[in-house]
């Protein structure tokens, strides 16, 4: 087994852990027996781990946790960044020293994450960080990124189109948006009246939520409305279909419409997290950043991320960053 000294305390890791299911008020963080990688695994120094709506979803509650297969004690984050500091025996494709991003399904917000090497997005996966890339925003990419991507693959777009997406200053509407108008369709995006500016930042054409959305939408002179995406529940679908948006160019990632498709991160292309990636690298995809918290004041940070009003990604740092 390769591994290189990286730790705080010989034998000691630390990580954000639960012992009842609730509000961030549940979240601890604990000295815990380090971890070390096993046969076909490797084991990941944590350096940031991003925050995102589903991680205190599922943590909410006994029922809800059980869906997704956690059980107590549990800990907490999925999507994070760091680097390789233990290979297992017969676990390829990575070496010691190696910068990745990835997923840990609840357990990332903690010094170390072992996962196998041959992983998937929901198991635990790892991805190699290119050059150019901070571990911050590589943190911040994996499951807003992959949802945002398996999204726009339902909708085909391309330079014909006007999407009209709903949420879009939200986590996965930083990435939707981008890749949306990269794609070359023209983006419209609703928020709050004070989210304006930060949407046309992204490159959206910014329409406030509510009441009245599809007369503001017809208002922008967008033309005819060709595909939509609701990041926030179900009410951007129906505005979609007085537009007159077919159901099969609409997608959903939180709420069910029958006949309307939805698509979660695990639908997303083989390829999709390194093609953004590489997007970041190049500058043609950003990540705002709303906050950065060191892991003691995670209990804060989720709490702002469970508001629902910031505009980027809150990270927890597991260690100084650069």
């Amino acid at each position: 087994m390769q591994q290189h000294g990286n730790t705080l305390r010989d034998g000691v890791s630390r990580a954000v852990l639960l012992d009842s299911f609730g509000g961030p008020e549940v979240l601890a963080l604990k000295d815990v027996p380090e971890p070390q990688a096993g046969d076909g695994q490797i084991r990941i120094r944590v350096s940031a781990a991003g925050l995102n709506p589903m991680d205190w979803f599922m943590t909410s509650d006994a029922e809800t946790a059980a869906r997704f297969g956690l059980s107590l004690p549990c800990g907490f984050g999925t999507d994070y960044a760091g680097a390789v500091d233990q290979v297992g025996g017969g676990a390829r494709g990575y070496a010691v020293g190696d910068r990745v991003f990835g997923t840990a399904l609840s357990r990332a917000v903690a010094d170390h994450v072992v996962l196998d090497a041959d992983g998937n997005i929901a198991s635990g996966i790892a991805h190699h960080t290119p050059d150019g890339v901070d571990d911050r925003t590589a943190a911040t990419l994996a499951i807003a990124g992959s949802t945002a991507s398996a999204a726009l693959d339902v909708l085909d777009l391309g330079p014909d189109d006007t999407v009209l997406i709903g949420g879009a200053g939200g986590g996965v509407g930083v990435f939707a948006v981008q890749l949306a108008r990269i794609a070359g369709a023209r983006v419209i995006g609703t928020g709050s009246p004070s989210s304006a500016e930060y949407l046309r930042s992204l490159g959206a054409e910014p329409v406030a939520y509510g009441e009245g959305l599809a007369d503001r939408v017809r208002d922008l002179g967008a033309g005819a409305v060709t595909a939509a995406l609701d990041l926030h529940g179900t009410d951007t679908v129906h505005v979609a279909r007085e537009l007159g948006v077919p159901d099969d160019r609409i997608c959903t990632i939180a709420g069910q419409v029958d006949g309307v498709p939805a698509a979660n991160g695990a639908n997303a292309a083989p390829d999709a997290l390194e093609g953004i990636a590489r997007l970041v690298a190049a500058g043609r995809l950003r990540v705002p950043l709303a906050a950065t918290y060191p892991v003691e004041d995670i209990r804060t940070a989720v709490e702002l991320q469970a508001a629902r009003h910031v505009r980027g990604k809150v990270v927890i740092d597991l260690r100084p960053q650069p």
